[in-house]
C-alpha cells in the first residue's frame, strides 16, 4: 500500500472530481495515474498561495483502475461527461475523453478545452500520456473546506507529507502511511462534503 501526494494548485471539482458517489482523478497527474494502484492512496491537499497548505482538500483509496475508452463507455459514468450548460457538477465533469475510429482522441467541450470549446492539444497531450483513471467509491473531499492535517504527518517522521512545489510524493515510511490512513479514519468523514475552493470564481 503507497501513498501519493500532491497539491490541487486549481480546485474545480475537475481533477479531482467527487461528484456522483465515485471520485476520480482522469485528468492531470499523470505520473500518479501511471503508478497508482488497486488499495493506494492519494492524498490532495490545498496550496499556499490560497492560503490552504497543510489542509486536506481530499483524500481518496483507489477502488478501481480503466482506461479513457472503458470510463467513456461505462454507464455507470455518463454522468460525468460534461455539460457546459448544466450545473457547475456537471459543466466540470471529467468523462471527456474518447478515442475515434482510427484512435485519435477526442476531447470533448469541457474544462480542458479552448475558450471556444475546440480541443486543447497541450492538455489532451498531457492527460493521455498515462492512458489511466483512478476511482474510488472509499473518499472524502471536502474542497474549500478541508481540515488542517495532523502536525505529526508534517514533522514527525522526517518527511512532510504536503508537497512544497508541482509534483508529488509518494516515498514515505511504511508507518506513516499507516498511520494516516488511521487517522484519517478516526475523522469518520466519507463522500462529497463541501464546494470546491475555485468555484468562487466562476459564475
Amino acid at each position: 500500500m503507497r501513498l501519493f501526494s500532491y497539491v490541487v494548485a486549481r480546485d474545480y471539482g475537475f481533477a479531482p472530481n467527487p461528484f456522483f458517489g465515485v471520485c476520480t482523478l482522469a485528468t492531470c497527474k499523470p505520473k500518479i495515474r501511471s503508478a497508482a494502484s488497486i488499495g493506494d492512496w492519494i492524498v490532495g491537499t490545498g496550496s499556499a498561495s490560497q492560503q490552504r497548505q497543510g489542509y486536506l482538500v481530499y483524500v481518496m483509496q483507489v477502488t478501481e483502475v480503466m482506461s479513457f475508452d472503458e470510463y467513456w463507455n461505462d454507464e455507470r459514468f455518463r454522468q460525468k461527461r460534461p455539460n457546459l450548460r448544466g450545473s457547475k457538477k456537471q459543466a466540470f465533469g471529467d468523462n471527456i475523453y474518447c478515442r475515434d475510429d482510427v484512435g485519435r482522441w477526442n476531447q470533448q467541450d469541457s474544462h480542458h478545452s479552448l475558450k471556444d470549446g475546440s480541443p486543447n492539444e497541450e492538455n489532451i497531450k498531457h492527460d493521455t500520456k498515462t492512458n489511466r483513471i483512478l476511482l474510488s467509491m472509499d473518499y472524502a473531499y471536502w474542497g474549500s473546506s478541508g481540515p488542517e492535517i495532523s502536525l505529526k504527518f508534517r514533522s514527525d517522521y522526517g518527511i512532510d507529507i504536503c508537497c512544497a512545489r508541482l509534483g508529488h510524493k509518494s516515498r514515505f515510511p511504511e508507518d506513516m502511511v499507516n498511520d494516516f490512513v488511521g487517522w484519517f479514519r478516526s475523522l469518520g468523514i466519507n463522500g462529497y462534503r463541501g464546494e470546491p475552493l475555485d468555484w468562487s470564481k466562476t459564475p
